[in-house]
């Protein structure tokens, strides 16, 4: 039998393309080439799959500008009916050619039409064995409003909220919004990113903040700010259980009062990734409890990384499961891998193994 064959896809339509490209390199990267054979596949902004270099280098940031996927004359053709593996290309002229079995997807596209169910469902239908979580999982993880709500049923402590939609806006619900006091962060429900989240400390912001966020996404959540230390926590599903690693911590100055787009990709040197980083030995397992319990709680698998803000006295609450988690060499997640004693190579490996030990064609 020769090697498995893996694609490893990411691009996509959402405002987050740019970083699914950064991420895709860094897994092409670290893919054993001696056990994998690779295809890449890239999304178009406006939805086109087709095939694209294999080669890391072709993925990363230049000079503050985002990688993307431009279309070919080809577009790639995954498999319309069950049980069958073939995938093909489709050329502009019509004619159409075989790009051979594939064995198992490594989904890294981030935000909607992708990390929110989406290609998920997509690769469900055709019983192809991918990374990471399911449909449900994936939907959850995607839209903070539905998380939320799946974390309080599990007894995790979240940030009070108010949701605004076009259904029941701002103004229906302004004495709910000003009960959470300011500051308060005003999000787009389904992004991440953090796209198109705003910092109000006055709340004749609120109007511009929402109108920010509505350009991500039409329905918007509007959290009470947490005061305390931003800790991020990788959960690994292993053969032995759910592996939570040491925590990070995010440390963001210069212009930035959170860590906003331009802080996680495009200013380095406005932050700090300290991994692992000190948390007093109780408050430690509290937060690696909470990151497998809100993994659980969402029906994750695979990977996940969890936010959660740690208090000055010591409380932590929940922020958020991310389901794909930016994934490059310098991201939190590996690196917080890597400080549980799993380098990124072994990581990608022990996914992909993982999922392809997964049977097809099954609920998840």
């Amino acid at each position: 039998m020769g090697r498995p064959r893996v694609a490893v896809l990411f691009g996509g339509r959402s405002s987050e393309h740019g970083v699914s490209c950064v991420t895709g390199g860094g897994v092409l990267g670290a893919i054993d080439r001696d056990r994998w054979d690779v295809v890449a596949i890239g999304i178009t902004r406006d939805g086109r799959w087709t095939r694209v270099s294999d080669r890391p280098e072709d993925w990363r940031i230049v000079d503050g500008e985002m990688p993307s996927v431009a279309p070919t004359d080809a577009v790639v053709v995954p498999p319309f009916e069950a049980g069958v593996s073939e995938w093909r290309e489709v050329a502009d002229s019509g004619s159409v050619s075989s790009l051979g079995s594939i064995d198992v997807v490594f989904p890294l596209l981030h935000g909607p039409w992708g990390e929110d169910g989406t290609i998920q469902g997509a690769l469900e239908l055709a019983d192809v064995r991918y990374v990471g979580s399911g449909v449900l999982a994936s939907a959850l993880g995607m839209d903070k409003q539905f998380m939320k709500i799946a974390f309080r049923a599990a007894g995790l402590p979240v940030a009070d909220d108010v949701v605004v939609t076009p259904a029941l806006g701002a103004d229906e619900q302004r004495e709910a919004i000003e009960a959470l006091g300011l500051p308060v962060f005003v999000k787009p429900a389904r992004a991440g990113s953090s796209m198109g989240i705003s910092k109000v400390s006055s709340w004749d912001a609120l109007d511009t903040a929402l109108a920010e966020a509505v350009r991500h996404d039409p329905k918007v959540l509007i959290e009470a700010a947490q005061v305390g230390r931003e800790i991020e926590t990788a959960v690994l599903a292993t053969p032995d259980g759910l592996l939570a690693s040491p925590a990070g911590e995010i440390v963001t100055g210069g212009d930035h009062e959170f860590y906003d787009f331009e802080a996680k990709y495009l200013d380095e040197d406005a932050v700090q990734l300290l991994c692992p980083t000190f948390l007093e030995p109780d408050v430690a397992n509290v937060v690696a409890d909470f990151a497998r319990r809100a993994f659980v709680a969402v029906g994750a698998e695979g990977l996940a990384r969890v936010d959660v803000f740690v208090a000055p006295d010591g409380g932590v609450v929940v922020n958020e499961i991310n389901t794909m988690p930016g994934f490059t060499t310098t991201s939190m997640y590996p690196r917080m891998a890597a400080a549980a004693g799993i380098a990124y190579p072994a990581l990608v490996e022990t996914l992909l193994a993982t999922a392809m030990a997964r049977p097809a064609g099954l609920l998840r």
